[in-house]
């Protein structure tokens, strides 16, 4: 907009109000704004097709979805400067509110339905297809959002300041100073594509390891083989933004976790039971013959889900109170009358009426028991206790979703979704389903959870922008809707092809690290077995015990259970963020500086995951370029990995204040 040339967002933004204090929004609550327009409607759905795409590829092969809302942003950005677009920033926020519809769907949907595909290797009698991936996307999509929406005044506007934020305040930053010129598109593409030709390179070519471990050296293999014990790092520019991003204390909390699984849990079990007799994979051996890896596979990672599980108990305990805060600001808009409440309620407070949420909640329910009876199970009381567990489960879950995308910035969604495997499992066990078919219905209903927490906690991100800058929300949550009807068709297509493409075992190129564990968790329960509860039970042990002393049990957890080669990296990216951002004794330069580098980062994210679109385009096609590995492929991989750390650096503390 052209009277919102060179400004910045008021002082209080992200502070707390002073009683009577008011925040006056970038936008005034009393004028009308171009939002919903064709250019950002049609905008939005593009970036929501090219970025579900991308985030599916990355987060089937490292296990975590990265958030679009910045890249996407940038994109709107620059197209509407480079084509002098006027009263542009209500039209982008609404480009990227659709478009950041893609990140949520993806990770609902990779986090849980890739491991029916794994299971249909071993069981030929269990069927998916793309209806089922669609409707579990859809339907979980449509209803994160109606749980989400009597949330939002409570989260956006009666806590203002007393959450960070951090993805909003990145995305709403990237908007507003884009109105003065539009340089972050310029850097974006820049990085988009050093990071996207780096990533091209490893997974087209091979030019040099993807992963680079202690192993390569003597010494670090004797350890790796007698103790268990290594370390190792991805080298991919994506997952290296990715940390840039989360920050260095979460990262740190995160690498903790890893660290204590990696370098004293895993050598312990060796130690301790390296002569117990294990059957892997139809072959006997003992604990010791195993690498690290099938230890921590095997058994290390499920004291990790221990510790997700136990988190997010705690969390729902701590969110009793936000619960009914909400629901009583909900609430409370019945007691309004239609015409009093249009008068009352400014444009930039105005919400789709609880009354048509309301019934919007019914109808999902109703068409998810459809859903479930008529394309999941075979008896209506199989689909009944599915559509319990969906909606008492997603709404509880909910406000933990909304709670650490508000605190942290990332969602802890999959762990999350194995908890409701594990419920789902014993409640659909208990009612008679089991074995292929309960293996089917778990997966699914736990397909639904997932994409209902995961948009639920990514909306909250996209109102926050809105309410920063001054966007009528009832438009957000209505084109919403639109933004996740086209990213659950656009995975259900990626998914299939990525899967005939590569697969989705353990040991190839998108390894889908977290459908990996839904399906270590209930297939046992589903054939008559058990679950690891002796495992379960220490992590959640471990998690009672970091929260009694005030440590962020979730971050540590997930730390536990996600491999370590991609958690290594965040570290080395969150490292980068608190250098760049501390080298000045002006703390304005150094804002500008970890702004710039965001940028950079959010151009590695991008590029580096569109390009491994492409890249599995071309192996789709059969076009193998990839190069025999040689003894020099892993270390080698230290040179250019360090070049673009150093560009990364180098690049950032060339910001300069007020760009």
């Amino acid at each position: 907009m052209e009277e919102n040339k060179k400004v910045k967002l008021p002082e209080n933004a992200h502070r707390e109000l002073k009683p009577g204090e008011e925040y006056q929004p970038l936008l005034s609550p009393d004028k009308n704004y171009p939002e919903v327009t064709p250019w950002s409607v049609s905008l939005g759905l593009i970036m929501t097709i090219l970025f579900s795409a991308a985030a599916a590829y990355l987060g089937l092969k490292v296990g975590q979805v990265f958030e679009a809302a910045i890249p996407i942003a940038i994109i709107a950005v620059g197209l509407s400067t480079t084509l002098k677009r006027k009263n542009s920033l209500g039209e982008n926020v609404m480009i990227q509110s659709i478009g950041s519809c893609s990140g949520a769907i993806v990770a609902g949907a990779i986090f849980t339905l890739p491991a029916l595909f794994m299971l249909q290797e071993k069981y030929p009698e269990l069927t998916v297809n793309f209806t089922q991936i669609f409707f579990s996307s859809l339907l979980g999509g449509v209803l994160g959002i109606l749980f989400l929406i009597p949330f939002r005044k409570y989260f956006v506007k009666e806590q203002h300041g007393k959450y960070p934020f951090p993805e909003a305040t990145a995305t709403t930053q990237v908007l507003v100073s884009g109105e003065s010129g539009g340089k972050g598109a310029k850097t974006l593409l820049i990085s988009g594509l050093i990071g996207g030709l780096y990533d091209f390179i490893v997974s087209t070519f091979g030019l040099w390891g993807e992963t680079l471990s202690t192993k390569v050296l003597p010494w670090g293999a004797a350890v790796a083989e007698k103790a268990k014990m290594m370390l190792k790092i991805n080298t991919g520019a994506a997952v290296l933004g990715l940390g840039y991003i989360v920050g260095l204390k979460y990262a740190f909390i995160i690498c903790c976790g890893s660290f204590l699984v990696w370098l004293v849990i895993i050598p312990l079990i060796n130690l301790f039971f390296g002569g117990s007799m294990v059957e892997i994979g139809g072959i006997q051996q003992t604990i010791s013959q195993l690498d690290a890896d099938m230890i921590f596979k095997e058994y290390a990672r499920h004291i990790g889900i221990g510790g997700i599980a136990a988190a997010g108990i705690i969390g729902i305990i701590k969110s009793f109170g936000v619960i009914k805060s909400a629901l009583g600001l909900a609430a409370s808009e019945f007691k309004r009358k239609k015409g009093d409440a249009e008068q009352e309620v400014i444009r930039t407070q105005r919400d789709i009426s609880m009354k048509i949420i309301v019934i919007g909640i019914l109808v999902a329910i109703l068409a998810i028991l459809l859903f479930f009876a008529f394309g999941v199970v075979d008896k209506p009381l199989f689909a009944v206790v599915g559509v319990l567990l969906v909606g008492i489960i997603a709404f509880l879950f909910t406000t933990v979703a909304a709670n650490a995308i508000a605190i942290v910035g990332s969602n802890p969604v999959s762990g999350m979704t194995i908890m409701t495997l594990i419920l789902g499992s014993l409640v659909l066990v208990s009612v008679g389903l089991k074995g292929t078919a309960g293996m089917t219905a778990a997966l699914i209903i736990g397909g639904v959870v997932c994409t209902a927490l995961s948009v639920a906690g990514a909306f909250i991100t996209d109102l926050k922008v809105g309410y920063w800058i001054g966007s009528t929300p009832r438009k957000q949550e209505t084109w919403k809707f639109l933004g996740t009807l086209v990213a659950a068709a656009t995975v259900g297509g990626v998914m299939i092809i990525l899967n005939q493409t590569y697969g989705f075992a353990e040991d190839s190129q998108l390894a889908a690290p977290q459908a990996n564990a839904m399906k270590a968790v209930i297939e046992p329960m589903m054939n008559g077995g058990t679950a690891p509860w002796l495992l379960y039970g220490i992590g959640a042990a471990i998690a009672i015990i970091l929260t009694y002393f005030k440590v962020p049990a979730l971050p540590f957890a997930l730390g536990m259970f996600i491999p370590l080669d991609l958690n290594l990296p965040m570290l080395v990216g969150g490292a980068i963020s608190w250098y760049v951002g501390s080298r000045s004794k002006d703390q304005e330069l150094n804002n500008a500086r970890v702004e710039k580098g965001t940028l950079i980062a959010s151009g590695f994210i991008a590029g580096g995951a569109l390009m491994g679109v492409v890249s599995a385009i071309l192996r789709f096609a059969e076009v193998d370029m990839f190069m025999k590995p040689s003894p020099w492929t892993e270390p080698i991989a230290i040179i250019p990995y360090t070049a673009i750390i150093i560009y990364m650096v180098y690049a950032a503390l060339k910001a300069k204040k007020g760009e």
